[in-house]
């Protein structure tokens, strides 16, 4: 069994799920529990989501012996909101919005890095809803809720009108700092002592090991490695960039400064100075310690490689890459967020 989890959801009024929020997501659970919701629900196999009602919810509360679960499903004799129990056996494409939700908490609550299990099929399970003070919303049920609210004599909030939440109104991990909490998606892995500050952003099924400071974009797909400094408006280039395919990876004690990006992996302790943008048909002067001219090559050729110092010759305007001699060090009083 890959993974399993009891939800509590919102779904509109064609029945269709809007979200599903899990609170204890259980990955790669010890068969014995797995064989517990078994023998109440009749699961036998395969991904599948079933729907709880109260009756369900007690007779589980009563099979299943696992205390953390066992606690959450006596809370969940309480809910007013729609419940559901997502079993994934194998880690496949995605047929359904709650195994859908159940991978981006999977990513958020750290139990898989970026790019480790198999999202196919994402964009299309995931309806793009109002986010409101109130909850999720259907586009074709928000005017009459706007209405509603205003009848009342309230207004209600729309914060965003998206296909994911914001991470932390489902998964907060310890040990972080994020500044605005919106720029952070449900699905991000933000690793143990990462600083995310207000113009940072990461994406779903990206982030950083932590600890890690990010002024940057963080996109789709790509992870920043421990003590790696993303920059105030820098950016990282995503797999789903110009249709693109390549896994972009910074590693460890690397500075991405200023304004600047990359578009090809980088290795521990790369430097790329303000302002300069890295993409793979960049024409790169490469040169020796001593700073002599070795050869001109594009910067794909380059990718993955450590100790590089990318900058544009003040006096020429040619891009050259040195040894990096010096490595980033993050302040650590910065990133103890216990």
């Amino acid at each position: 069994m890959y993974a399993l989890a009891f939800g509590i959801g919102t779904i509109n009024r064609k029945n269709e799920w809007l979200e599903v929020y899990y609170p204890r997501p259980v990955f790669k659970p010890a068969q014995a529990l797995v064989d517990s919701i078994a023998a109440v629900t009749g699961y036998t196999g395969g991904n599948t989501d079933i729907v709880l009602d109260s009756a369900l919810i007690y007779q589980l509360s009563l099979s299943v012996t696992d205390p953390e679960q066992q606690q959450l499903l006596q809370a969940l004799k309480r809910s007013i909101k729609p419940m559901v129990l997502t079993l994934l056996d194998t880690d496949s494409a995605l047929t359904s919005t709650p195994e859908t939700y159940l991978k981006l908490h999977l990513l958020s609550h750290r139990y898989v890095m970026p790019n480790e299990q198999n999202l196919e099929g994402i964009y299309p399970l995931l309806p793009n809803v109002a986010w409101t003070d109130k909850g999720a919303i259907d586009l074709e049920e928000l005017e009459e809720r706007q209405l509603e609210e205003r009848l009342a004599g309230r207004v209600l909030e729309v914060a965003a009108i998206d296909k994911f939440p914001k991470m932390t109104n489902y998964v907060v991990p310890k040990g972080i700092r994020i500044a605005h909490s919106a720029r952070v998606r449900l699905g991000a892995h933000v690793g143990e002592g990462t600083t995310v500050m207000h113009e940072g952003f990461i994406n779903f099924n990206a982030g950083t090991q932590g600890p890690n400071m990010i002024e940057g974009r963080v996109s789709q797909g790509v992870t920043i490695g421990s003590g790696t400094d993303l920059g105030g408006s820098a950016s990282t280039a995503g797999t789903l960039s110009g249709g693109g395919n390549i896994v972009i990876s910074i590693g460890k004690d690397c500075l991405i400064s200023a304004n600047a990006g990359t578009g090809i992996p980088l290795g521990d302790r790369c430097t790329i100075e303000a302002g300069l943008y890295i993409t793979p048909g960049t024409v790169v002067q490469i040169m020796d310690e001593d700073r002599n001219f070795l050869k001109l090559v594009k910067a794909r050729e380059l990718a993955g490689q450590s100790e590089m110092l990318f900058l544009r010759n003040s006096q020429s305007g040619v891009i050259e890459c040195r040894t990096n001699r010096r490595a980033i060090e993050l302040n650590p009083a910065l990133h103890s967020h216990n």
